[in-house]
């Protein structure tokens, strides 16, 4: 069996670009995908809270995992390695599209595993790093960084619920009751509470 795997951050990223470099690929090399699994989330997720784990669990002997690149199956070195390896034990295959690997159980699919992730987590390394230098400059330059100072956040999770949480408050439900069944932490029912009324 050959699967896509397509993996996406955030809600603003679309998984389409994944799915065509895949699909292109695919008709390059004359394979079918037989099952695509697409998911929106952090890669930094444990491996058991995501799609990917559901589906490693699936895999077997001779399958094949497609994906775009090696950085959509995890953020971290160890979480790479942790996939690849598993990958390797159970003799399945891992291809990725930019990077050009045929992953598999050799030496050279280890070491070229190994390297990869070790490269992507040093350039993310730095990417954070710069990212905080740049901050700390700005600010001992005496930039403001977030929200404008006195600005208040005018959307908050329950904005638009303000008549439902009115009619249960006047039910006599408590405060921490109608949180838990609009699912939200006590606390925010609270604060939002404190500027409806």
């Amino acid at each position: 069996m050959v699967y896509g795997y397509i993996r996406v951050s955030t809600e603003k990223q679309t998984v389409e670009n994944q799915r065509f470099e895949i699909i292109q690929y695919c008709n390059k090399q004359n394979i079918i995908i037989n099952e695509w699994e697409e998911e929106t989330i952090s890669g930094t997720k444990e491996i058991e809270d995501r799609i990917l784990g559901k589906l490693l669990n699936k895999l077997q002997k001779g399958d094949i995992l497609i994906c775009s690149e090696l950085s959509r199956l995890g953020r971290t070195l160890f979480m790479i390695m942790d996939i690849l390896n598993y990958c390797m034990k159970k003799d399945i295959q891992v291809w990725t599209i930019k990077d050009n690997y045929r992953l598999g159980s050799d030496i050279s699919s280890k070491v070229l595993a190994f390297a990869f992730g070790l490269s992507s987590e040093i350039e993310r390394n730095l990417i954070s790093q710069r990212t905080k230098e740049a901050l700390a400059r700005a600010i001992s330059e005496g930039k403001h960084i977030g929200r404008p100072l006195g600005s208040k956040n005018h959307k908050y999770k329950l904005t638009g619920k303000e008549n439902e949480i009115k009619i249960l408050l006047s039910k006599g439900f408590s405060k921490s009751s109608i949180a838990k069944q609009l699912g939200v932490h006590r606390f925010t029912m609270y604060r939002f509470c404190k500027n409806l009324l």
